[in-house]
């Protein structure tokens, strides 16, 4: 059995070879920011927010890790109003 091949069998063969590879590798960007919670830390505060819900946590200050205090908010409710959640201090 004698096996050629030509010139469009071999065009047609790397052709599918190459959209094979693309369709494995193809990746959708909105795939990667699936989640509920998105975090965000930076020098010296963490925020945790619920991105279903719009609740969000806020630890403002991280120098002294004994006295962390959390903040609690929900996120639309404190735009909409405008007020500052912070704890008050006594």
């Amino acid at each position: 059995m004698k096996i050629t091949l030509d010139a469009k069998s071999l065009l047609m063969g790397f052709l599918a070879a190459g959209l094979m590879f693309t369709v494995i590798s193809f990746k959708s960007t909105s795939d990667q920011n699936k989640g509920k919670f998105r975090t965000e830390v930076n020098d010296h505060v963490v925020v945790i927010l619920d991105t279903e819900t719009g609740n969000y946590i806020i630890a403002p200050s991280m120098y002294d890790i004994n006295k962390i205090q959390w903040i609690k908010g929900e996120f639309y409710e404190t735009f909409k109003t405008g007020k500052d959640n912070k704890k008050i201090s006594n």
